[in-house]
């Protein structure tokens, strides 16, 4: 495995400039993933370190080696796309032999053979190597898909939202899946997503990408809780953070420059008023089992948070928010530190 750099990127599609001034060091071993809405850069990243792409300025390197000119076949890296992109002709064992039998690679058949029991053992679909893949599960068959590129063993595997097509159950088991496999290899994965819970319980490191700009890159605990702005604090947390101006919270001390405040649940208290001055009135409760969500109307837009199931709150009630550590905002939308 190799570290992976990509200094000042740029790319453009006539009008669109898809990726911008990027730079981004993937070390060896680590598991990267780039968090964005559809349309932000993630995926052309993905094509410009894969040389599918070429940049319009700036420079990619593997493993200390300048690749931006190299075809992809040159740079020893494995894509896997968001569809499952299997011969629909051939047995599982036969899929996943396919790279090991390129006229590029050529790899005797019995070590084609001890690659493929290994990585199907380790993605736990070895007693599925006799079958067509047309016969298999759609989790089975993205497991086909990744494994696939693991036999490859390249510098670098690319990943381009490989799970968003599963539903929510196997996304859940593939997640768990797929952070073992990468532990167990140490393998180097730069992986895209649009689901901030992907991001949070993949990636060693997210960075988050808006309009083909890097606008913060940490651990997935300093993203979330010290994003650089209001874009980056409103890509991670479930319910999404609270943003309300500076007005909302009157005896709220806040920093000269703050006109936003930004409150994730752990930052409120939510509590009846019972006499006090009311913050806001309850208007909706979603009842998620474990815990709540609660809407709450506060001036003119709504506020959302956990709650107790046995809080007792309800439609209707006046309630009193107090807020702790909050995050404050600029008119910009930049942080403003206390």
């Amino acid at each position: 495995m190799s570290e992976v750099a990509l200094d000042r990127v740029s790319k453009r599609f006539g009008a669109t400039q898809a990726v911008s001034d990027l730079s981004l060091t993937i070390e060896d071993g680590a598991f990267v993933v780039l968090l964005g809405p559809t349309g932000a850069g993630k995926t052309t990243t993905l094509r410009l370190v894969a040389g599918l792409e070429r940049p319009d300025a700036g420079g990619i390197r593997i493993a200390g080696r300048d690749v931006t000119r190299d075809s992809p076949a040159q740079r020893d890296v494995a894509f896997v796309f968001q569809q499952y992109s299997l011969y629909p002709h051939l047995s599982v064992f036969d899929n996943l032999a396919f790279p090991l039998r390129s006229p590029a690679r050529p790899t005797p058949e019995p070590v084609i053979r001890q690659k493929v029991n290994d990585v199907a053992t380790l993605l736990r679909i070895a007693d599925k190597l006799d079958q067509r893949v047309t016969k298999l599960s759609g989790g089975q068959m993205q497991r086909v898909a990744i494994g696939r590129a693991l036999v490859r063993s390249p510098s670098i595997y690319l990943m381009d939202e490989p799970l968003s097509s599963l539903d929510a159950k196997l996304r859940a088991e593939l997640r768990i899946e797929l952070k073992r496999i990468q532990r167990e290899l140490g393998a180097t994965i730069l992986y895209v997503t649009h689901d901030q819970t992907e991001a949070m319980t993949l990636g060693s490191r997210v960075g988050v990408i808006e309009n083909g700009r890097l606008a913060q890159v940490g651990t997935p605990r300093q993203v979330y809780e010290d994003p650089a702005n209001v874009y980056v604090a409103a890509r991670l947390g479930s319910p999404q953070i609270n943003l309300a101006p500076r007005s909302a919270f009157p005896e709220l001390a806040a920093p000269a420059r703050a006109t936003t405040v930004g409150a994730r649940t752990e930052h409120a208290e939510i509590t009846r008023a019972n006499g006090r001055r009311a913050s806001g009135r309850v208007t909706w409760v979603e009842h998620l089992g474990d815990q709540d969500h609660l809407h709450v109307q506060l001036g003119e837009q709504d506020f959302v948070t956990l709650a107790d199931p046995d809080s007792g709150l309800g439609p209707g009630d006046d309630v009193a928010i107090a807020l702790k550590d909050p995050l404050f905002f600029s008119a910009t939308g930049e942080r403003v530190r206390t």
